[in-house]
């Protein structure tokens, strides 16, 4: 496991507490429909699963594939918020979301250059 791979992984999740305070449900096509108490509460409890993921790849069988989608992941996550940023009830308007989220993709991008994909191949 690389280093970069460790910070990418760090700043996702660093990102994941940032996200509510900035309410990120709200920015959800089927989330931003349930009221903040509702959405918060089910955006939480997705988590789960999305945790629960990210430690079985990081313990699982495949590690070295599911590195690699995880990388994909982690830049896909940043386009996909850059997307959005115009979005009315985008909370990320502080610079540390965005070195969080840019953070994390260039993590991402930089451990597929350093060998991410080499380990699979």
């Amino acid at each position: 496991m690389s280093f970069s791979f460790v910070i990418g992984l760090s700043l996702i999740l660093t990102h994941e507490l940032d996200a509510m305070t900035a309410r990120e449900w709200r920015i959800f096509p089927l989330l931003s429909r349930l009221s903040d108490e509702n959405g918060r509460w089910l955006f939480v409890a997705l988590h789960v699963p999305l945790f629960a993921w990210i430690l079985w790849g990081l313990t699982g069988p495949e590690q070295a594939s599911w590195r690699v989608g995880f990388d994909v992941c982690l830049i896909a996550h940043a386009f996909a918020h850059l997307l959005l940023h115009r979005h009315p009830d985008n909370g990320f308007r502080r610079p540390l979301s965005w070195v969080l989220i840019g953070g994390a993709a260039a993590a991402g991008a930089l451990d597929l250059w350093l060998g991410a994909l080499q380990e699979v191949v």
